[in-house]
């Protein structure tokens, strides 16, 4: 079964963003808006938590010097293990200037931690401090249109453990738009406190992963449109083998349903 994402057109509402430039040559259009929600979701990763300090979030339009900076960002501190199974925190729901847009940067405070085997390790993000998390994206932005960017966090190739026992954070950040992509959900069974692994590789050898919650659900996002193979995987103590699921097609702008996989059989 198929559910609709949720996408609509909303009224010009009061532009959000501080820009540090006034220069009408830019690529933006002052005269209309869109509105842009940016969230945060994590592809897995082997600790027990990863805490990301989150202070600002930038736009960058092509042909600008300068870049916008949002008014409104929900700034925290996220631990992104915590972001799986569909679960996303919303960084920004803003109105910003139409045009193309290249860039989204992600400014970091300095409270970034990674938790190993109970013990909390600070994780050096000097380049993050400095300029933000670079991720790049090709956007057109059209007046009165919603867009849902979608950055997936990939942990496991974003931390690295350095030969003196301190880890360092090189991110890896995939960035989709909700409304070129679609998704897949569903379940497994049995429910386990270890959840299982769910991953699929995209035609372009992209792999889009995520972990069940704890009630063993699970949302692949941003999932470009095609015919694809979900892999399931459990903890090697479960003594559960792989299991395959062939042809699960994915359509733009929808929800992808498998129903329940059952892991036992």
């Amino acid at each position: 079964m198929k559910t609709f994402l949720k996408f609509i057109c909303i009224a010009i509402l009061t532009v959000g963003f501080v820009s540090c430039s006034d220069d009408d040559s830019s690529g933006t259009n002052s005269d209309e808006t869109a509105r842009v929600s940016i969230e945060l979701t994590d592809a897995p990763g082997d600790y027990e938590a990863v805490f990301i300090d989150v202070e600002d979030v930038v736009i960058k339009y092509n042909g600008e010097e300068d870049e916008v900076f949002i008014n409104d960002v929900d700034a925290g501190i996220y631990n992104l293990l915590e972001l799986t199974g569909g679960v996303s925190v919303v960084l920004v729901d803003d109105e910003l200037p139409t045009g193309s847009i290249s860039q989204i940067r992600l400014v970091l405070g300095d409270d970034n931690t990674v938790v190993v085997d109970g013990e909390t390790f600070p994780l050096q993000t000097p380049s993050a401090q400095q300029s933000g998390l670079k991720i790049q994206v090709n956007e057109t932005l059209e007046g009165g249109i919603f867009y849902e960017f979608m950055l997936d966090f990939n942990v496991e190739e974003s931390i690295v453990e350095q030969g003196n026992g301190d880890y360092l954070l090189k991110p890896v950040i995939r960035a989709t738009t909700v409304a070129e992509t679609g998704a897949i959900s569903g379940s497994v069974i049995p429910v386990t406190d270890t959840p299982f692994l769910v991953t699929t590789t995209t035609g372009d050898g992209e792999e889009i992963s995520a972990y069940t919650d704890a009630q063993g659900k699970f949302v692949l996002q941003g999932v470009p449109e095609g015919n694809y193979n979900l892999k399931f995987e459990a903890d090697p103590d479960l003594n559960f083998p792989p299991v395959i699921i062939d042809n699960v097609i994915v359509e733009v702008g929808e929800i992808t349903t498998v129903g329940e996989i059952n892991l036992e059989l």
